[in-house]
């Protein structure tokens, strides 16, 4: 049939946001994904647009839970982002960055779709 498709259309818009910030409240304390992964969630490629629903939040979400590819924390934010990591008991290594560690991204992925 013309025009049908079986391919689901991303959210946009005000729809996309708040379907970021319901994944990010979803992730669970020590638990990660990156900006990558939570476009991918949403049929996707906007990584970067979901950095910019983040910074655009107010912090009104567990913003630290959000990293960058290889568990880096998000940029300017790292001495924040490692505090709660420590409270939250997130696996990190050391790494030869600015920040001086990331998050063991291996260890600390998490999916919707799987815990």
């Amino acid at each position: 049939m013309a025009g049908s498709s079986d391919v689901t259309e991303p959210p946009r818009g005000e729809a996309f946001a708040e379907h970021v910030l319901a994944i990010v409240e979803s992730i669970p304390p020590g638990r990660v994904m990156t900006y990558g992964d939570i476009a991918a969630v949403l049929g996707s490629r906007a990584a970067r647009t979901v950095g910019q629903i983040l910074a655009h939040s107010g912090g009104s979400v567990p913003w630290w839970r959000v990293v960058r590819h290889g568990g880096h924390p998000p940029p300017g934010l790292d001495g924040r982002a490692r505090a709660h990591y420590g409270a939250e008991g997130t696996p990190l290594v050391d790494a030869t960055t600015d920040a001086g560690f990331r998050v063991d991204y291996a260890a600390a992925r998490w999916s919707p779709d799987r815990s």
